[in-house]
């Protein structure tokens, strides 16, 4: 069926909303994707599949940063490093072991299993098969409800979806640009391991790597401007994480700010403020990421193009006619934030399009699925994050600074995981803790932290209790499975309300 003859929809978006595809627009649909990451994808695939007319837009690889430079791939590396880890310990548990690390193997498995050698065939697949029309190109908005990809101009009238990802954010240190550094994509598509590696920049991404290529026996070092790595966790985080590191073998600077690279035939000297250098033979910048909406031609439909991120509603429209998911939204670039994301748009859409109550079930107050009287809304309280290094640390809604700032009446509850029974039984390589950050006035939970052995999987009854609001005295009077790590939960609860 040719595009002008699907289900045209009555719009009220910015997009004209019927009538003869003109003489310069290449096809009248209903919704045009830019971007298909995961958010991009998974709203254009769900849009198609319920029978809307769809243009999905992609100038690199169908489904985005996640599943070829992102999450998959590294935590396949971190699964192989933590492997050569644990071997390490039957010394001290079970006997002796010999560890010989190859590279190789994990290459391979990333190359062959995850990402097919970097292409996306699969992907286009996946969305074509579902009803979708795939273009590859970069879009760019020309007017409300136009995309333009090269000679081509669609005109989408529901609206558009931006959904473009993010880009690292490269620092502008001297010496740095034309020398070739790595981001995580180049750490990705590593088939070979340097003898030594610099990493600047001691977030998560940063952390995770540096703490793999140690494990498989590279010599690396870390800066981080911050007095802390994972500046943005609890202190407690900090201190667990960074000893990890240092365990390994990695060489962390803190406090003290890059402030020149030199790159000859021998590698990278980054020189710091404090008067140190660190040598590598390769540099990874690990320094943050921002909203890719560079030309995307926000200004013709009335938004900044300077803006760094794109500020939606709870329903994800960043103005009529346009929403957006995933990172460019900026609360955080994860793969389940824009998953969340896409569930909401596509909710909108369809009651926009008319096709009914939504994509999901929900709560009577319009927070969960399709609920009667306004469908989804976004809701960011409980917004869960994992550091897949080793010891794990997984965190959900406000740290206790944050709360505090707020002017919450902080009451915090805290255990070491070594004084559970499980972490005493699982010995070296146990360390961790549980934190609770309560509201003393409502008696619930405002955040909380849960770091060691299988921290992202702990959270995920914290992420609840959170999320839901469940009071204190409830999770108080719980059952907790006896040896598990989640145990240590009732004890932080215990120690909250002493």
């Amino acid at each position: 069926m040719a595009e002008q003859e699907r289900m045209r929809v009555a719009g009220d978006g910015g997009a004209p909303a019927d009538g003869p595809v003109g003489p310069d627009v290449t096809a009248d649909v209903d919704v045009v994707v830019v971007g298909l990451g995961v958010g991009g994808e998974e709203t254009a695939g769900r849009l198609a599949a319920a029978g809307l007319s769809v243009v999905g837009i992609e100038r690199n690889l169908v489904g985005g940063e996640c599943p070829f430079w992102g999450c998959v791939p590294s935590k396949m590396m971190i699964r192989a490093a933590n492997a050569l880890a644990e071997a390490r310990r039957v010394d001290q548990l079970a006997g002796k072991a010999h560890v010989e690390p190859d590279w190789n193997t994990v290459a391979r498995r990333i190359r062959e299993e995850a990402t097919a050698g970097w292409t996306d065939d699969a992907g286009v697949e996946r969305f074509t098969a579902k009803g979708g029309r795939f273009v590859r190109g970069s879009g760019r908005l020309v007017g409300p409800g136009l995309v333009q990809v090269g000679d081509e101009l669609y005109r989408a009238r529901i609206g558009v979806v931006l959904g473009t990802g993010s880009t690292p954010v490269i620092p502008p240190l001297p010496g740095l640009a034309g020398t070739p550094y790595w981001t995580n994509r180049e750490a990705m598509e590593l088939a070979e391991l340097p003898g030594s590696l610099v990493v600047l920049g001691g977030g998560a991404i940063g952390a995770e790597l540096a703490q793999v290529f140690a494990r498989f026996g590279v010599r690396v070092g870390m800066v981080e401007a911050g007095e802390r790595v994972l500046a943005m966790e609890e202190p407690e985080s900090s201190e667990l994480v960074g000893a990890a590191l240092r365990a390994d073998g990695v060489t962390v600077h803190t406090g003290a700010r890059a402030e020149r690279v030199e790159h000859d035939g021998d590698g990278f000297t980054l020189h710091l403020t404090d008067g140190a250098r660190l040598h590598g033979e390769r540099l990874l910048v690990a320094t943050g990421r921002r909203a890719a909406l560079d030309g995307l031609g926000l200004e013709t439909v009335g938004l900044d193009p300077t803006t760094r991120f794109l500020e939606t509603d709870d329903r994800m429209r960043v103005a009529d006619g346009i929403w957006a998911v995933g990172d460019p939204t900026g609360h955080g670039a994860f793969t389940h934030v824009a998953m969340y994301q896409a569930a909401i748009a596509i909710d909108d859409i369809l009651r926009r399009a008319g096709a009914g109550d939504g994509v999901a079930g929900g709560a009577a107050d319009g927070t969960g699925g399709g609920a009667a009287g306004g469908g989804r809304r976004a809701d960011y309280r409980a917004l869960p994050r994992v550091t897949f290094t080793d010891p794990e640390v997984g965190a959900v809604g406000l740290t206790e600074r944050q709360a505090r700032e707020q002017g919450y009446d902080v009451r915090i509850g805290f255990t070491p995981l070594s004084d559970s029974s499980r972490g005493w039984i699982h010995g070296v390589g146990g360390e961790g803790f549980v934190k609770l950050v309560g509201d003393a006035g409502r008696g619930v939970l405002l955040g909380a932290t849960s770091a060691g052995p299988a921290g992202g999987e702990v959270l995920s009854a914290l992420a609840v209790a959170v999320h839901a609001e469940v009071p204190v005295t409830t999770l108080a009077g719980m059952i907790y499975a006896y040896p598990t790590f989640h145990r240590a939960i009732e004890t932080a609860v215990r120690d909250l309300l002493s």
